[in-house]
């Protein structure tokens, strides 16, 4: 099927693109955007490209709309088993030695770019199996597709999408319901999931943790910059981030600590709250 876009109009959802969200397209997705951009068409029944660009530029319900129609959302309950055992066995230890001198028995985590709601509800079970009595447990998810979160808020999820969850976790923490599983109230309670744009700080402070994993590759450099700041400006001192096996931080200035551990890699912020380098 031949394209819908010529190069300038490429240019101008691609540009759109980036300045609301920080998304880049590059031409190897072109075909991505397209597909997109053929289904809002339909969906909202305009005939071409430049009254559809239009429209977007006046109505900003539907940008929203096209930008969650423009993100991949592809995950799963322990996506990535090395980080949730680094999680497990190196993050929380050290945050709970660190927290036994203070009176804060909170572990904050930001689950960034949460998707449909698995990864953020998979930190909060793990939390909560392996935290010492006294503790509580509050996890921010954030993502720029409401669809998505109207799924994760639901809790909701068929038998097919649970496949890898361990047995105990499965017993303990979901409830069986009609043909898949219920979140469990007392994890739900724990996750609070929030529409938000990474390009923008979202005014949280004090998190022990960061998750966000396999979003900045999605950004360009500048973007992946400003994002990373804002997480630092938001994790407490001696806090983690978590980012995806096929990013890294290296070359990019900032202060962020890189940790090799037994099972992952991580970055540790070991600073004052401000004063990323700029």
């Amino acid at each position: 099927m031949a394209g819908i876009l010529n190069d300038s109009d490429f240019t101008r959802f691609r540009d759109l693109i980036y300045g609301e969200s920080g998304i880049h397209f590059s031409e190897t997705n072109r075909s991505i955007l397209e597909s997109r951009l053929r289904e809002r068409l339909r969906l909202t029944g305009h005939q071409s490209v430049g009254d559809y660009f239009t429209h977007l530029k006046r109505d900003g319900e539907e940008l929203k709309e096209f930008l969650d129609s423009v993100t991949t959302n592809l995950t799963r309950f322990f996506r990535n088993t090395a980080h949730f055992e680094t999680f497990e066995n190196f993050v929380i230890p050290d945050l709970i030695t660190r927290k036994k001198t203070s009176s804060d028995r909170q572990i904050r985590v930001w689950s960034a770019g949460c998707s449909t709601g698995e990864e953020p509800y998979t930190i909060a079970m793990v939390l909560m199996e392996i935290l010492p009595p006294g503790y509580s447990v509050k996890v921010i998810a954030s993502d720029i597709s409401l669809k998505s979160l109207m799924t994760a808020k639901a809790g909701y999820y068929p038998t097919q999408r649970v496949t890898g969850v361990p047995e105990r976790y499965l017993r303990k923490y979901f409830l069986e319901k009609d043909t898949g599983y219920q979140i469990h109230p007392d994890v739900m309670k724990n996750v609070t999931f929030d529409y938000h744009n990474l390009k923008h700080s979202n005014g949280v402070t004090s998190l022990d943790i960061v998750f966000c994993r396999n979003v900045l590759i999605y950004f360009d450099d500048a973007a992946q910059k400003v994002t990373v700041d804002h997480f630092w400006n938001a994790m407490s001192p001696y806090s983690y981030l978590f980012i995806g096996h096929s990013e890294s931080l290296f070359g990019m200035n900032t202060q962020f600590e890189f940790v090799r551990t037994d099972w992952a890699c991580v970055y540790r912020k070991t600073t004052g709250t401000t004063g990323v380098s700029r």
